[in-house]
């Protein structure tokens, strides 16, 4: 779903700062290679993140839902020196693009890429966090949320991906979509718990922006 007229789309790609060589080689591969290419972050998302990143300087970040790994490196951008990003997918197929694109960018050692289930991995990792981006498997955004919250350091900072869900939110909701009804449930969640303040922003597919009080 298109939440923005084309042109109003083009002048935003066209006044944002371009992805790098290397993004954009991702992005393109992704699209030539993978099924349901729509689930990269993309141009305008990935700057976004970028800037985040920057703007926290974070040493700890954990990505839950790695995909082709796009949004790992721009989050990756903002690392302070030494700092050190854990992302996490159950999907071992991609691992060959992953590995590929993850392991030769300047942020290669700086990146631990694991397989596996993120709600296995999540209890096992040290607290700390400074920034976690959510962007997997929609029925368990809660769970990551509950899984992470007390991993998040006080004024750490926590995105989701999705939560617009190409307007499905704000219409009727069938019983058996699930995705819906568990984005819908995560977005009233963390809007009411009070260990965090946030906000709604309708970039892409919508991010659901949190801070931890």
């Amino acid at each position: 779903m298109d939440f923005l007229p084309e042109k109003i789309e083009e002048y935003i790609e066209n006044l944002t700062t371009s992805e790098s060589e290397e993004l954009a080689n991702l992005n393109r591969e992704t699209h030539l290679k993978i099924m349901s290419p729509r689930m990269l972050s993309g141009h305008i998302q990935g700057r976004f993140l970028s800037l985040i990143s920057h703007m926290i300087q974070p040493a700890y970040i954990l990505e839950i839902g790695t995909y082709t790994g796009y949004s790992a490196l721009c989050l990756a951008e903002g690392l302070k020196e030494n700092g050190k990003l854990i992302t996490i997918d159950r999907n071992e197929e991609l691992d060959s693009i992953i590995e590929k694109y993850l392991k030769s960018s300047k942020y290669g050692n700086q990146i631990d890429f694991r397989i596996g289930n993120a709600t296995a991995i999540i209890p096992e990792l040290p607290n700390g966090i400074d920034l976690v981006f959510i962007d997997a498997d929609k029925p368990n955004y809660s769970n990551y949320f509950d899984l992470v919250i007390d991993k998040v350091k006080p004024g750490g900072f926590i995105l989701a991906d999705n939560v617009l869900w190409s307007g499905k939110v704000v219409e009727p909701i069938k019983q058996n979509d699930k995705s819906t009804i568990a984005i819908h449930e995560f977005n009233q969640k963390v809007h009411d718990d009070n260990r965090v303040e946030n906000v709604l922003l309708p970039i892409r597919d919508g991010i659901m922006a949190l801070r931890k009080l």
